[in-house]
């Protein structure tokens, strides 16, 4: 993790879009060359962020999608900024559009997001942000990963207690499980395999509507 002035900061920011930001400052910044910053904010001087800090799980995080052939970003560096109590990530973005811009997804979309999340999960990874703004479909048509800094990955297939409890981090966002309604039976059969067992089904269905 390189360290990065107030000045070099500065400039690096330079004719900035805020893409995301809170109270306490900016979180995402599209960058004048069409490169992103994400930023973490230190909270407390003494937690585990400031040994083990946002930034480098998401960089981590990056590299485990990678060796399991998910798309997601391209880490250029992570900084750490003393100067405003903040870490980075300086990034290419996953080109394409994000499944919420889509609106309503077509049947042939909802299918493959349907297996996009059993591939998720059948490689191990509980990604916590698993919400339609985070999933993005490719120029390439490939769906892809996104905000990637709230994640964990299992050595083995996710559990089902461990599958449900993801859709329902996906349930929290009702325009999303709207985008599903017209094709949902569809998606189920695309994310459901033979050795489910016969109430998972029943199980998601129940989580999402």
């Amino acid at each position: 993790m390189k360290q990065l002035s107030r000045d070099d900061y500065n400039a690096l920011r330079e004719g900035a879009t805020v893409i995301e930001a809170d109270r306490y400052g900016d979180k995402v910044l599209l960058l004048s060359d069409g490169t992103y910053l994400k930023l973490f904010r230190v909270k407390r001087l003494f937690s585990s962020a400031v040994f083990y800090p946002y930034s480098k799980r998401f960089v981590k995080n990056v590299s485990k999608l990678v060796e399991k052939g998910i798309p997601t970003v391209t880490v250029i560096e992570s900084y750490r900024i003393p100067s405003i109590r903040r870490t980075a990530v300086h990034y290419y973005p996953l080109t394409g559009k994000t499944l919420r811009k889509l609106g309503t997804l077509d049947l042939i979309i909802t299918e493959k997001l349907g297996k996009f999340i059993r591939e998720l999960h059948d490689k191990g990874i509980y990604f916590r942000s698993l919400h339609m703004g985070n999933i993005v479909i490719s120029q390439e048509n490939r769906l892809g990963l996104i905000d990637v800094s709230d994640m964990k990955v299992y050595k083995q297939q996710l559990s089902e207690e461990l599958r449900l409890r993801n859709f329902q981090h996906l349930a929290r966002y009702t325009e999303d499980t709207g985008q599903l309604k017209p094709h949902f039976h569809s998606f189920l059969q695309a994310y459901l395999k033979p050795k489910d067992s016969k109430g998972l089904e029943m199980k998601i269905r129940g989580i999402l509507f």
